[in-house]
């Protein structure tokens, strides 16, 4: 295959990947599945998180396949403070999520338990710099490695995904959350921290409202 076609290739199948995947995650599926087969509801969570998983394989493969010409290469004083910064950020942020509710095996034993999203707006510390730590932390590991053709195609791809994923996530969330939702989007950047534009500890309260001051102000101390 000629080179364009293979980077063609990689593009179309990280866009596949994207597109399945919000289609996965969105409401019209998950109610469809609610409303027809009850009965699997529970396991939908656990089930979109291993297709999340399996559905890599081909994008990754194909990138792996073709790397193409090798186009940058960061020195290692920059690239491997970015990787561990990366994966610091990810295992500290965890502190802040339930895991067993995220995966999926919390509705699963509850069978219908509702995703524990829905019940509170809690804003960890990566919370008040960003409004998708999670998204961030990936497009610092994807911008600091060594790129070749492949891999900027794939990375240029994956970042389309993330700010049009975290677009589709916060339109859920302002549907869920409303006004406090609204007010914390205002305050804090989506997916590049600025200096001047952050949430302070202090100011959850009036962002959130009473009802969900108490939740942030425990997670961010």
């Amino acid at each position: 295959m000629p080179e364009l076609g293979h980077l063609a290739a990689i593009a179309l199948a990280w866009a596949a990947y994207g597109i399945l995947h919000s289609w996965l995650a969105g409401n019209g599926l998950k109610d469809w599945v609610a409303r027809r087969r009850p009965g699997l509801a529970p396991a939908y969570r656990l089930v979109f998180n291993g297709l999340a998983l399996v559905l890599l394989v081909p994008p990754l493969g194909l990138t792996w396949a073709y790397p193409g010409a090798a186009l940058w290469h960061w020195p290692a004083w920059i690239a491997w403070p970015a990787l561990l910064a990366t994966v610091a950020g990810y295992l500290w942020s965890l502190r802040w999520y339930d895991s067993m509710d995220f995966i999926g095996l919390r509705q699963w034993r509850a069978r219908g338990a509702p995703d524990g999203w829905h019940d509170s707006f809690v804003l960890s510390p990566l919370h008040r710099y960003v409004r998708h730590p999670w998204y961030s932390l990936g497009l610092l590991y994807l911008w600091t490695r060594d790129l070749n053709a492949g891999w900027l195609v794939a990375s240029l791809t994956v970042t389309v995904y993330l700010v049009v994923g975290s677009r589709l996530e916060e339109a859920k969330l302002i549907a869920v959350f409303g006004d406090a939702y609204r007010r914390y989007r205002d305050r804090v950047p989506g997916l590049v921290p600025l200096p001047w534009r952050y949430l302070r500890a202090e100011d959850a309260p009036d962002l959130l409202g009473p009802d969900r001051a108490q939740a942030s102000k425990e997670s961010s101390s």
